[in-house]
């Protein structure tokens, strides 16, 4: 699968590039592969001095200290499974991950700065219930197994803004057939951009499947950020042409 955009920036800080050689090798998804959920949360071992994992921490954001709400039931009982694609610095995700220590979060991520960054986030909040996969998320659903998943966050993906690029977006038919078959029934998929073309551009790739249904019922389902929220860097800089726009779709 092809990642387009940016996958490095900055030369990494020390700290961040000794958790990439110490951490990230017990946290990584598998390059090859089917993913077998199980083992792929089996404990991880102790990785360097005082990181023990086990949950619990509490994530500060941009100074302000978001308390997520429960995520969904698992359909089906047992532990659910949750996947971030494109989590940035980490700092939504690992905030979900500590505060739902029972559920299981896979996230994924193809800038090498936002892996290193959400290793250090692991790290900090001491959660031992994150996989990362450092690459393209259309590469991790492939070989996810069927009806595996209990919710997917989407949170402002790459807008590639410009007619001749949106070619480019991550919400395509083929990546929509693709995610609905490793989601769940009545698994839910959380989308929210701040550029109001792609919100119209999600709003009709998913609408046009009929193995989704939007939720909304009422206009501040799509102005409001759904209960739980946690900012990210991103959000907070406001680099979008609009306000937020917060879609939920559910797998039927």
């Amino acid at each position: 699968m092809r990642t387009y955009g940016r996958i490095k920036a900055r030369t990494l800080k020390p700290r961040q590039a000794g958790l990439m050689e110490t951490l990230l090798p017990h946290l990584a998804v598998p390059e090859e592969g089917a993913i077998d959920v199980e083992a792929l949360f089996k404990p991880s071992p102790l990785v360097g001095e005082g990181w023990e994992g086990g949950g619990g921490g509490e994530l500060s954001v941009n100074g302000a200290a978001d308390t997520p709400t429960p995520n969904p039931a698992p359909q089906g009982g047992g532990e659910s499974l949750v996947l971030e694609i494109g989590f940035g610095g980490g700092e939504h995700l690992v905030a979900q991950a500590s505060a739902h220590p029972e559920q299981r979060f896979i996230g994924v991520e193809p800038f090498l700065n936002g892996v290193a960054s959400c290793l250090r986030h692991v790290e900090g909040a001491n959660v031992s219930n994150v996989r990362i996969h450092n690459g393209d998320a259309r590469d991790v659903i492939a070989r996810l197994p069927d009806a595996s998943l209990d919710l997917c966050y989407i949170l402002f993906p790459d807008p590639w803004p410009k007619a001749r690029h949106h070619k480019r977006r991550l919400i395509q038919a083929e990546f929509l057939s693709e995610l609905a078959r490793v989601l769940k029934p009545g698994a839910e998929v959380r989308f929210a951009t701040d550029w109001a073309n792609y919100a119209e551009w999600t709003l009709e790739q998913f609408t046009r499947d009929a193995r989704f249904t939007w939720t909304v019922e009422r206009a501040d389902d799509w102005r409001s950020p759904w209960p739980g929220h946690v900012t990210t860097r991103y959000e907070a800089k406001k680099l979008g042409d609009c306000a937020p726009i917060w879609l939920r779709f559910r797998r039927a």
